[in-house]
């Protein structure tokens, strides 16, 4: 389906991505250096599943879908959503380019697609926009009806620490552990969010078509050694295998030394780059947000990135929360010399 619309007498359309818009989108992404540009194009066309991809209903779909903004014979704008998979199917936005003069179309472009995967049953559209871009911001809250939910950080880890950690406390993830990971999760959640933030546990298993992702993932479990009653997982992601982003989820009743997570992850990652950059992740929405922000902070950690989390769903925060070149772009994390762009 194409949705067509006028500005200013010239025809625009929206449509799928495809192969041959492959040097229209590179002129457009030309000021992302390093290769991230080149990385970020050939992840995005050159999935041989992705024609078939497109004919998949919502709850099978497991790949990153994008659609163009298309201004005669050049293309204008790009959006890039991922499903997560989920019994409740949720969509996040994760790319959004388009020229800086056209910031009505790319709100149409954003509600073109939301309509689209709501349509095929998504209850909820999840987008973190970097706080730098107020424009931005407020395209998608006064004219594309997103809500402001809260933030998340990106902390760069400038010196690994020493702690030393116990082996013995550290494990593989295995399907079987997912409910109990998504009672974490779901607990580590400040209440007003969990309605819309909550996570079940088909979310963090493994998929069926787990090797054909855009980024690798590797999963721990932090168990006490006494009890051996689950009390943090690790998440490691990459794109590049260059840069690793850290996540970690912790009961809220457990002593769990986070400085000593770092290193068992930092080693972990040795075992597959001796060069690499590794990032930690806190989120304001969590009992533990503000903890890990100040340990990070007393750690001597650089915050490189501050995005702000929005969300178009059926569902509700249960009381307010406190207001804390040429293109514009919202993505998630592509490192250029070690910062997010």
């Amino acid at each position: 389906m194409i949705k067509k619309y006028k500005y200013n007498l010239v025809m625009s359309k929206i449509r799928k991505l495809y192969y041959f818009d492959k040097k229209s989108t590179e002129e457009m992404i030309s000021f992302l250096n390093n290769g991230a540009g080149d990385s970020y194009i050939n992840r995005l066309m050159f999935n041989p599943f992705i024609l078939l991809h497109h004919l998949l209903p919502l709850k099978l779909k497991f790949l990153p879908e994008s659609y163009v903004l298309q201004d005669e014979n050049s293309v204008k704008g790009l959006i890039t959503l991922a499903p997560i998979k989920s019994c409740n199917p949720k969509v996040e936005i994760q790319k959004l380019l388009f020229e800086e003069d056209f910031l009505a179309e790319a709100a149409e472009l954003v509600q073109y697609t939301v309509s689209r995967y709501k349509a095929m049953g998504a209850v909820s559209v999840i987008v973190k926009v970097d706080d730098y871009l107020p424009e931005l911001l407020n395209m998608f809250i006064y004219q594309c009806g997103f809500s402001q939910i809260s933030d998340e950080k990106l902390w760069r880890v400038t010196n690994f620490p020493e702690t030393d950690y116990d082996k013995k406390a550290f494990r593989d993830f295995r399907n079987s552990d997912s409910e109990s990971v998504a009672g974490l999760y779901n607990d580590s959640l400040l209440p007003h969010f969990r309605p819309l933030l909550g996570r079940d546990k088909t979310e963090f298993q493994e998929g069926l078509f787990r090797g054909l992702s855009c980024f690798s993932e590797y999963k721990y479990i932090i168990e006490d050694t006494q009890t051996k009653k689950t009390i943090g997982y690790i998440s490691i992601k990459t794109t590049d295998n260059e840069n690793y982003i850290l996540d970690i989820i912790q009961s809220g009743w457990s002593d769990l030394n986070i400085n000593s997570v770092i290193h068992f992850a930092s080693d972990k990652i040795k075992k597959r780059n001796k060069h690499f950059g590794l990032f930690l992740k806190s989120q304001r929405y969590t009992n533990l947000g503000e903890k890990y922000e100040e340990i990070f902070g007393q750690n001597g950690y650089e915050c490189v990135q501050n995005q702000i989390l929005l969300t178009n769903s059926s569902a509700r925060v249960l009381k307010e929360t406190s207001k804390s070149g040429k293109y514009m772009i919202l993505s998630d994390f592509i490192p250029t010399n070690g910062i997010p762009t």
